[in-house]
């Protein structure tokens, strides 16, 4: 039997994902902008007392400073209005700027608002404001969530904020510069694991070196983040990891590998994956499945952010 993309989804079927992840997005993106945006402040204090952030050096802000300059020189009015559109993905001036920005300037553009916020230079969230009920349920559900899960919570609700470029026609993505990783990495090693593909995936990704990362896929072959679908194709696969995957840190730590029909072969690793805006702090708990084609080459990678760090020891089919 050929394997397909979709049939490759389904190696390594008991992997447990951390489903509560996409359900609790899926629930703030449905509270007014007023909640959603309270609720990030009050998770970034919350956060900030056992989470230490990488930044600002987790980003080079160059491009977002213009709009970060622009709403500090608004009044408080207008800077609550501006970051209410956001949410509302309303169109305006802010929101087209940060719709087309990659992942790490819209991070750091938030992190940015949140110091100036406790300083006083943008408006803050107003005192003694009173999260709705389902806010309030929201908060509680990312407070029971693992250090790991919630930045992705975060992370992935912020993310969307801005206009919608599906109607903004042609634009440019704008993106932070590539910059090499601050520390010296070392060569990873995978108890179980020794195949050179999945070894050079590590270190290349790592590396940064993502040129060199996407020759080791196939043409048509499929790269499938966490909650998403599957990114088909050699060029639609490199966007991906020059536009989110920069300066982040695999830390795979055991795998098993099995022959598969066809002379495919199917690997799955597991481990840590952190990111630079919470560097060492915080490792997400990741399971990496590989299928690769007979000539060694990834015709398909699913990325799962597990459910729980006893996840990481299941290597169950």
């Amino acid at each position: 039997m050929a394997f397909t993309i979709d049939s490759a989804r389904g190696i390594f079927p008991n992997t447990l994902a951390a489903d509560a992840v996409p359900a609790t997005v899926a629930r703030f993106v449905q509270l007014k902008a007023e909640d959603q945006l309270a609720l990030i402040w009050f998770a970034y204090l919350e956060m900030g007392k056992t989470i230490t952030m990488a930044a600002p050096g987790a980003a080079n802000m160059q491009f977002a400073e213009n709009t970060l300059n622009e709403i500090r020189s608004m009044t408080p009015l207008q800077q609550s209005q501006a970051m209410c559109e956001l949410a509302n993905r309303s169109d305006s001036p802010v929101s087209r700027a940060y719709a087309v920005w990659t992942p790490n300037l819209k991070l750091g553009f938030w992190h940015r608002l949140g110091e100036w916020m406790a300083q006083g230079l943008v408006a803050p969230i107003p005192e003694g404001y009173k999260l709705s009920a389902n806010a309030s349920a929201v908060l509680v559900s990312i407070q029971g969530l693992e250090p790991g899960q919630q930045i992705t919570v975060l992370r992935n609700s912020v993310l969307d904020m801005g206009f919608d470029t599906g109607k903004m026609g042609e634009f440019n993505r704008v993106s932070e510069p590539m910059e090499l990783p601050k520390a010296e990495r070392t060569q990873v090693a995978i108890e179980g694991v020794t195949n050179p593909t999945i070894l050079a995936y590590m270190n290349n990704m790592n590396d940064n070196d993502f040129d060199t990362l996407i020759t080791l896929f196939e043409p048509d072959g499929a790269l499938q983040p966490p909650f998403q679908r599957p990114i088909v194709g050699q060029d639609a696969v490199l966007k991906f990891f020059r536009e989110e995957c920069q300066n982040l840190k695999l830390i795979p730590e055991r795998g098993v590998s099995e022959e598969a029909d066809g002379g495919y072969t199917q690997i799955k690793v597991t481990g840590k994956c952190q990111t630079p805006w919470f560097g060492g702090n915080v490792g997400m708990n990741i399971a990496w499945r590989f299928l690769l084609n007979p000539d060694g080459k990834v015709f398909f990678v699913a990325i799962d952010l597990l459910a729980s760090p006893k996840e990481l020891l299941n290597f169950a089919r």
